[in-house]
């Protein structure tokens, strides 16, 4: 842990993160550190900023160059120069070498390069954070691509992760912090990267999306070949697209770049409500158009290690959520938050609606070019102070998918109204849900277990009551019990207190003569003391 921390204030001394941010807008002491640190004499020579943060990001690991990769798609957010560097992680991260890539091969599939191919190419077609992609060709004839997770990386992400929950820890000793659940964000981004590790889960998402996109004119997605497919090795169908962040080729075939950009909203919420499995790591490296149809453009995915689902209720109130938003009606939203329990009930509804209405009004009836959603964005994070909100971490992964839809929406086709493409299906779908054909379906899908139960109904009906009964008659006998409990104890309380008048009668007659000498030389003062104190005891 203290090697690894030690490691990122060594990357970042070198390659002058410092000069990233202003120092004037660090804490002093911070300041302080960098400006006496030691660590300065070992920066590398004059480099463009945007370069030195992508070679920064390549040094730490996967992680971290995943950080770069969301990034890279917020141009809005960012200066151009380092955006066009960090646009290089998605693919162009430097390769580990190939004869490394060749052994790995064989020995997960346990046979020789030879065997499983007619050839394969030893310099890789691109290079990732986690994996690189080898062209091949089968023996039957097919084009195919490689993909191999890289030799150690398991290690050095465990060490991350391990660094990334105890700072998440310290965040949650914070209370402004503590509202994001830093340590649940962390632990679900854990559950997600490690499952780009294992090669079979990503080709079981490959076919399971490819299914559900199944001869739409929206998306294509390549075939998987299994039999060749191991838990660090992917043998898949090679695609021939052009890259989605390669605008200028795209212009030059003639592409219709606005439908394009409408799809990939199409697509989206597609993935998110009629399908409830969406690609979750959709940066321009993973998504291409196809060659085909330059006029009825169709996207091409590939990279499925990361994908989510919603529960049902998620998918009603992320729905319901956003019509809202389209409709303008900020009450309702604010009350969809406080049932969700996002924020507390005794949350004052119209105080939340002001609030919301004030961050998310500009985003309505503008073009996609005029909205910044990273103020969006902040603008809802000083609300969720103001209002103890917290972050659900089962939506950060749709949160960060929506946003990469943003940035490539962006880079398309800047007047894309995302909400106005957005809004017809989200009504439709909603209608679907809540109509007669959404009750239908709910039906049809309920209909084998209803089949399976409805024989059963009369012998679960009769238990029910028999057992109903029971209950009524075991509450009766202990209703009765306790009544009798009750009154044993009163009778026993009335033979204490008579026992003790006894015992006092019986004392105060033998010792009858001293006592009445004794009282007759007391003022009166004691004796309504002592007779007093002898009437508690008799009744206690």
């Amino acid at each position: 842990m203290i090697r690894r921390l030690m490691r990122i204030v060594w990357v970042s001394s070198r390659y002058r993160l410092d000069t990233l941010v202003p120092l004037e807008r660090l804490p002093w002491w911070l300041r302080a550190l960098f400006l006496l640190s030691p660590l300065r004499l070992i920066a590398i020579g004059p480099r463009p900023r945007g370069e030195r943060l992508r070679l920064a990001l390549e040094s730490l690991g996967p992680i971290y160059i995943k950080f770069g990769q969301v990034l890279s798609t917020r141009r809005d957010l960012l200066p151009p120069d380092i955006a066009d560097e960090l646009k290089r992680l998605q693919d162009q991260v430097p390769p580990f070498p190939g004869d490394q890539a060749k052994a790995l091969v064989e020995e997960e599939l346990d046979m020789s390069l030879e065997q499983a191919f007619a050839h394969f190419a030893e310099t890789p077609l691109a290079s990732a954070s986690i994996a690189q992609v080898h062209a091949a060709t089968l023996h039957s004839g097919e084009d195919v691509v490689v993909k191999i997770i890289r030799p150690g990386i398991e290690g050095v992400m465990r060490q991350d992760m391990a660094l990334l929950y105890r700072i998440a820890g310290l965040l949650a000793l914070v209370p402004e912090a503590r509202r994001l659940r830093p340590v649940e964000v962390v632990r679900d981004y854990e559950s997600t990267l490690f499952d780009e590790l294992d090669l079979t889960k990503e080709a079981a998402n490959t076919s399971q999306l490819r299914r559900n996109f199944q001869r739409s004119p929206l998306l294509y997605v390549p075939a998987t070949y299994w039999d060749l497919t191991r838990h660090r090795v992917m043998v898949q169908e090679r695609i021939h697209g052009v890259p989605v962040a390669d605008t200028a080729t795209l212009h030059a075939q003639g592409t219709d770049l606005k439908k394009l950009a409408e799809r990939g909203v199409e697509i989206f919420f597609t993935q998110v409500f009629r399908d409830n499995f969406f690609h979750a790591d959709m940066h321009p490296g993973n998504i291409f158009v196809s060659r085909e149809a330059p006029d009825d453009p169709q996207y091409i995915a590939i990279d499925c290690g990361i994908v989510g689902s919603l529960t049902r209720e998620d998918q009603d109130y992320l729905a319901r959520n956003l019509l809202a938003f389209f409709h303008q009606d900020y009450y309702e939203v604010a009350a969809l938050h406080i049932e969700s329990g996002w924020v507390g009930e005794d949350t004052r509804a119209n105080e939340f609606a002001a609030a919301v209405r004030t961050v998310c009004e500009p985003i309505l009836e503008k073009p996609l070019k005029d909205i910044s959603f990273g103020q969006v964005l902040l603008g809802l994070f000083q609300t969720a102070r103001r209002f103890n909100m917290e972050v659900q971490p089962q939506l950060v992964l749709l949160q960060k998918t929506l946003l990469n839809i943003e940035g490539l929406g962006r880079q398309l086709y800047p007047d894309l109204d995302l909400w106005a493409t957005a809004k017809p299906f989200l009504e439709q779908w909603m209608r679907e849900r809540a109509g007669a054909r959404g009750f239908w379906e709910s039906l049809k899908r309920q209909a084998p277990e209803l089949s399976r139960q409805l024989p059963e109904l009369p012998v679960l009906a009769h238990q029910a009551l028999t057992r109903a009964e029971h209950d009524h008659h075991q509450q009766r006998r202990q209703s009765e019990a306790i009544t009798r409990l009750q009154h044993g104890l009163s009778r026993q309380v009335r033979r204490q207190r008579r026992l003790r008048l006894g015992v006092l009668l019986m004392a105060g007659a033998l010792a009858w003569q001293p006592l009445f000498e004794w009282a007759s030389d007391q003022p009166w003062p004691i004796l309504a003391a002592a007779g007093l104190g002898a009437l508690l005891l008799i009744w206690n």
